[in-house]
Parts: structure tokens; sequence; C-alpha cells
């Protein structure tokens, strides 16, 4: 069982995402059809627009070796890597396993990933004193596992590996907290997993296909491995029987590079058909539920049209105020679990959180924060700490986040760009400046979070055009009201050193 790390700390209520909760009267309208430019109607859900933060959770087969070559990358990519580059992988295999494929395979881990040590109740009670509000586990990734308990595939883990339904019971779990839950469905890349390239119609890797004629059985894992009619009739049923079973309120579905490797392939067409019923089915049903849903539109190369589902791409960042949006943001640089990242202490500073959440937010985003548990179920300490110490953050500063909208401008920055020591920069990292500020606006108020303590004064320059006499009052939030000017150089807020600032602070501007 994973043990919560004691922080004292209590969700903050929110009375407004409370009332997001309350079921719409049920219909039997069908208001969405299977066309792009119907679904581009699906409005973001009210819980969603306000919630602003959420957990998103890589977890499968892949956990168990939690690696990938020299520790770099996505630790879940090895389901690919181990058979396109095997000389890269055969040291650490037979030092952990004493054994490689195609005697000891990915198929072979499944028993391994056994989740002996899982508490979904711990973990949504986690994530609940973290500060989120909805949670996205992994129900199938690309490598044809699934985690739900599924009438469809003797590759579940109801029947092999941890048999027990791991995304019914952490469903329960989170509801319990009063969370909304989704599922993140991968399988889209699948007959593309266990080849060389993104390809319609393609031949599994060597050592895949040796280990399918040593054990039979294991097609069913590893293929198909093209995207045949049967597939899609397949990728399509998977997810309605997760629908059906767990009632998710978000649809996460992976980038679909096949859309751009063979456009225009008449498999690739009829593949992109089904996903405009599925999304459609998918609203409608939540419709004559009465429910709110939403989903997302991810890729480098989006997967649909702009306009239709939130925009995402791993650890998007972006230098505008956008459409809504969604940074499904990793806590180091792997989604999976990463050895490595965990004995090294490699995650994202709580600072870098904080910050991350309140940029994201400034520009009309919500916060997707991962994390990758162990095979056993374990949730690594290290990211336990940056959690509880976002959600300590977010127990104090929180109605600068929750329900806000962005202002006129998403923020404002002076000097240089600066490094610091406890920060593991890649390419992933929002590096920051001497001087750096975020705003949000909710009716009445302006919050401006700031990145670094002040010292003393602090002047916000966006607004030097602002009319003064709108202002009621400036409050530096946990300390009380404070003194203000506003000039021709901004607005200056005048109070003493931040004694006790930690991770950022936050102006509340009142307004007549």
């Amino acid at each position: 069982m994973i043990k919560i790390l004691k922080t004292g700390v209590a969700l903050l209520a929110l009375t407004a995402l409370a009332a997001c909760n309350t079921p719409k009267e049920k219909t039997t309208e069908k208001p969405y059809e299977a066309t792009w430019e119907s679904l581009a109607k699906a409005k973001p859900a009210t819980w969603w627009d306000q919630g602003k933060f959420g957990i998103f959770i890589h977890w499968g087969p892949y956990s168990v070796a939690g690696y990938k070559d020299r520790n770099k990358g996505y630790a879940e990519a090895i389901t690919n890597h181990m058979y396109k580059m095997p000389e890269r992988y055969e040291e650490f295999f037979m030092e952990k396993f004493g054994a490689k494929p195609p005697e000891f395979g990915y198929k072979d881990w499944v028993n391994l990933y056994k989740a002996e040590n899982y508490d979904p109740t711990a973990w949504a009670k986690l994530f609940k004193e973290a500060g989120a509000t909805y949670v996205i586990p992994t129900g199938e990734h690309h490598d044809g596992f699934v985690n739900w308990d599924s009438d469809l595939t003797e590759w579940c883990a109801t029947k092999k590996g941890p048999m027990r339904d791991l995304i019914g019971d952490l469903e329960k779990a989170v509801r319990a907290e009063g969370m909304k839950y989704g599922i993140s469905y991968h399988r889209e890349r699948h007959p593309s997993r266990f080849t060389l390239d993104f390809k319609v119609n393609d031949q599994p890797f060597d050592q895949v296909a040796e280990e399918i004629k040593r054990m039979p059985e294991a097609a069913d894992l590893y293929g198909p491995f093209d995207y045949s009619d049967e597939f899609i009739a397949d990728y399509v049923a998977r997810w309605k029987e997760a629908e059906q079973k767990y009632n998710p309120d978000f649809m996460w579905i992976d980038d679909v590079p096949i859309f751009y490797k063979a456009e225009g392939d008449p498999q690739v067409i009829k593949f992109q058909n089904a996903f405009k019923g599925m999304i459609a089915d998918y609203l409608n049903d939540a419709h004559a539920k009465g429910k709110e849903v939403y989903f997302n539109n991810k890729g480098r190369q989006t997967n649909w049209p702009d306009g239709v589902g939130c925009r995402e791409k791993d650890n998007l960042q972006m230098d505008t105020i956008g459409p809504r949006w969604q940074n499904p943001a990793t806590l180091g640089i792997s989604y999976a679990y990463m050895h490595n990242e965990e004995v090294n202490d490699l995650y994202k500073t709580p600072s870098e959180l904080v910050r991350l959440l309140v940029d994201v937010v400034s520009k009309n985003g919500n916060l997707l924060l991962n994390i990758g548990p162990k095979a056993d179920g374990t949730i690594p300490e290290g990211m336990q700490k940056r959690l509880l110490a976002l959600g300590t953050w977010l127990k104090k500063h929180g109605e600068a986040i929750y329900s806000t909208k962005p202002w006129t401008v998403y923020g404002e920055f002076a000097g240089d760009i600066v490094d610091e020591p406890e920060v593991h920069y890649s390419n992933h990292s929002m590096r920051i400046h001497e001087i750096e500020y975020r705003y949000t606006t909710k009716p009445g108020v302006i919050y401006a979070t700031a990145f670094q303590p002040s010292n003393g004064d602090a002047l916000l320059t966006a607004f030097k055009d602002f009319d003064g006499s709108k202002i009621k009052s400036i409050q530096l939030m946990g300390n009380g009201d404070i003194d203000w000017d506003l000039n021709e150089s901004g607005l200056n807020l005048i109070h003493n050193t931040n004694e006790d600032f930690e991770y950022a602070c936050v102006y509340k501007i009142l307004l007549k």
C-alpha cells in the first residue's frame, strides 16, 4: 500500500466545482453528428473548464522495466525500442530478467506486472490532497494490454498480471473523493507498435514474430499489424466497452500518426470516419444521461481540425493566450515509471510545478500532470512529495487558479533568464526571468502571481494604462491588505519583504 506523506493539508473547498457535479436532465435528443463541423460544437465541460488541474497516469507492463536506453526519453516507449534496437538492451535484460527476447519478451513482463501494493483509495486521497479536480489513468497503451475488465481480450488486468480491475477500482475511489474520472486510450498506434514504422500493413519485428511462433496466444497481444476493418471495429468496440463500464467524464486519445503517415489511404479514411462516429456516440450518450463530458485533440499535427476538442501536445507550452487547451506534462522526462528518475530525484521541483500550473492557466489552459507508478502499484515518494507540495500551495492560493479566466495579457517579465541550481533542466522545462508575473481573473478581481519574492516593492507594468479608480484594494494573499500606487510606470505594490514566500505569491487586486 502507498502511504501518503503527511502535510496536514486539506483540499481547497470549491463551491463552484461542486455545483458542476449536479447532473443535468436526461434527454433522448442526439445533438451531435459524425462530422467535424458538428463535433466542433461540443463545448468544454464546466467541471473541466473550471477545474484547471488534473492527474494523468501512465501504468502498465512497461512499468516493470522502468527503463529506456541510456535512461533517456519515455520509459513506456521501450515496448517498441527494445525490438527495434535489441542490441542496446541485452545487458539490461540479462541483469534484470536473466533472459532476453525472444526467450523472454514483453509478453512475459505481464506476469511481473502484479500491482500487489496498489491502493486506489490511497491514490485518490493523494490526488485530492494535491488539489486535482479530475484523474485520467491509462486504460490501454500502445502495447495492447488493457487495464480494465475486458470481455474483448484475454490480455487484460483481470485475466493476467494484476488479476484485478485496475481502472474500475480507481474509478470508484476517485469518484468517492468528488473528482471527475477519465480514461486515456492509446490503441490507435497499436498496429505499428511492434513493427518498424507507421504503415497501413506491416510485418512484426523478427523477435516478435518468433515469440508468437513459440506462443501463438501472444499474437492477440502484439497484433494485429495492420489497420484492417477488423482492427478498426475492435478499436471502437474497446472504447465503447470502457465507456459503458466506467462512464468516463473525459475521452483522452493519443495522437494518431497514421493519419499523416498514410494520408488518403482508404483504410486511414475509414479509421478517421470511425473516430468521428465514436466521438459523436460518446457525446450523444453523455447528453442522453444529462452528463457533461469532453475530449482532447492531440499531436504536433492534431488529430482533428482546430476547434474540435481541446488542443493538446506532450509538455505543451504556449506563448500566447489560446483557445482552451491542455498540457499533459511530465513530472520528470518520462511518462511511465523511470527508475533513474526516482533514485536520483530528477522530478520537477515544487516551484517549477506551481509556476507551470499558473503559467498554463494564465494562457487559458489546463494542467494534466502525469505520474508513473511502479509495477507493484507504489507511487514513488518523490512524486508524492511534489504532489503534496502543489496541494499545499493551492490550499492557500487556489482561488487564483480554480474557476478563473485569463486577463487581457497572460503576464509580464523582465531581466535575464535565471538558472536555479536545484532544477534539472530539459527541453520540457519552463525557463523564467529575474522578474516574472502571471495574471488570472474572476469577476471583480485580478490575480497577479509572482514567481520570485519581490524583496520589497513590486511593479506591475501591465497596469500602466489601467484606470486606478477601478481598484478597491490590494491584498498579498495570506498577509492581508498592502499599500499601492498607480502611475505612468505601472502599479506599485508596496509591502515588506516576502518572508514567507514559498514557490510563488499572489497579489489579489480587488475591483470596485
